[in-house]
This record gives structure tokens, C-alpha cells and sequence, in this order.
């Protein structure tokens, strides 16, 4: 139900700026099919991922799901044809070394949920790297665009599956629109990144989201940071700005 009605609400925003800015025009369907396929990949990661929450401590489902950026580094060749380097597989393992200090998780027994996680990531990896296939000659309107139809009607099939829907509350209304909009936002920021840069040097920035998710518990919830949110987040920094680095200078 949040994925079906963070949706609706992202269908709203790209129809509105698009309408505002004059590019429903740039709204295609020629592509479909590949559409169809990277949100089909992308819904499913995200179903694996919220399953996950509920099954297995946060640490490993947060540290599971940040081997997307490795995933990413080591397809990329074969979905996209990207140059693969020993710098970008260093670099990608390193901020993997800060994400698993932050986190430091229990891989101790595997089970159902830690499969849901690692699945997940590879999910998101596969999800990432199609969206740079469709960049090459599409619209970012126009990927937004069936990014919130395909993965509405996707939700409603999920959410109607038992024959109920809880509609929004006056209470939970603001709180989804604003996941609505922080999502497409996200979207929209990776949809650009992807057009600029390789997925290889893009995604790995990614890990420096749990240093960040960490600052932010503290500051909104009162929850304590870790010293090893301090020093993973230093080591995921240094990875990043080392990958970078190494992207501008074509390594």
C-alpha cells in the first residue's frame, strides 16, 4: 500500500512539472517494453526489501542492501559496456569495508531474510543499470513518467491481491506525499547522475547515505551514533572521493 500510493503521488508531481515546463511531449512509448522490464526488476527489489525489514535485524538488511554499488560495478561491463578497472573495484570494495564498520552486522545464520536483502540488492543493481540503458535517448520526463505508471499499477495488483486497501487517513496523508515526493526526487537526482556519469563512478556515492541515515536518527529521533558511524562514514567519504577522482580522469 505505501509503494502503491507513493506512486500515485510521484504519477502526480512528473504529470504537473511536466504539463508546467511543456515536455509531455517528450513522453514516449516506443521503449515500453524496457520500461516494463526495469520497473518489473525495481518493484520486486523494493517488495524483497521491505520483507527483509521484517525478518532480520536493520544492520544486516541495511548492509545487505549496500552491496548494490558492487553489483553495479561488476555488470555494468556486461549490461552497458563500461570500462571495469581495478581502481573501481577497490574503490567500491572499500566503501563496502566502511558500510560493514558502520553497520556491523551478524551473518552468523542465514536466513529467508538475509536471502530477501541479498536479492534485493541485486535487484537494485539490475534496476540501476537498466535506467542507464534508457538514458541513452530518453527523456528523464519520459522514464519518471512510466516509473510511476508501471510501478502504480504493479501496487495496486499487490496492494488489492487480498481484496483490501486501506485508504489514506488524514494523519497519514502528509506523511505519503511526502514519500512520494522525496522518492521521485531520488529518482529524478539518479536519472540525471546516470546521464552524466558511468553507473560505476555514480553509484557507489550511494554508501554515503548510511552515514547520513545515522546523523539524521540523531538528530531527529535522539538516537546515539556509533563511533563506528564516525569512522565507516571517513572511510565510505574517502572511497567516494577516490572514485570520483577517478572517474573524471577516465581510470
Amino acid at each position: 500500500e505505501i509503494l502503491l500510493w507513493r506512486s500515485i503521488v510521484g504519477f502526480l508531481l512528473v504529470l504537473l512539472v511536466a504539463s508546467a515546463t511543456g515536455q509531455r511531449g517528450a513522453i514516449r512509448r516506443d521503449r515500453l517494453p524496457q520500461h516494463i522490464l526495469r520497473n518489473i526488476v525495481h518493484f520486486t527489489a523494493q517488495n524483497l526489501w521491505f520483507w527483509s525489514l521484517t525478518a532480520i535485524p536493520l544492520a544486516q538488511a541495511f548492509a545487505l542492501e549496500f552491496t548494490s554499488p558492487i553489483w553495479v560495478i561488476l555488470l555494468s561491463p556486461v549490461l552497458l559496456g563500461e570500462k571495469l578497472t581495478a581502481r573501481r573495484i577497490g574503490y567500491a570494495l572499500l566503501g563496502f569495508v566502511g558500510t560493514m564498520i558502520v553497520a556491523h552486522p551478524d551473518f552468523g545464520r542465514v536466513s529467508p531474510g538475509v536471502l530477501a536483502a541479498a536479492a534485493s540488492a541485486i535487484c537494485f543493481a539490475v534496476s540501476i543499470l537498466l535506467t542507464k540503458r534508457l538514458t541513452r535517448g530518453e527523456s528523464i520526463v519520459s522514464i519518471l513518467f512510466w516509473l510511476t505508471v508501471i510501478q502504480g499499477i504493479l501496487g495496486l495488483i499487490a496492494a488489492g491481491w487480498d481484496g483490501q486497501i486501506v485508504l489514506p487517513t488524514a494523519a497519514t496523508l502528509p506523511w505519503l506525499a511526502l514519500i512520494g515526493a522525496a522518492g521521485i526526487f531520488a529518482h529524478l537526482c539518479l536519472t540525471k547522475a546516470l546521464t552524466l556519469a558511468p553507473a560505476s563512478v555514480v553509484v557507489p556515492v550511494d554508501f554515503a547515505r548510511l552515514p547520513l541515515i545515522a546523523v539524521l536518527a540523531a538528530i531527529l529521533y535522539n538516537e546515539s551514533i556509533d563511533p563506528a558511524v564516525i569512522l565507516g562514514g571517513g572511510v565510505i567519504f574517502a572511497a567516494n572521493w577516490m572514485n570520483i577522482r577517478s572517474g573524471r580522469q577516465g581510470a
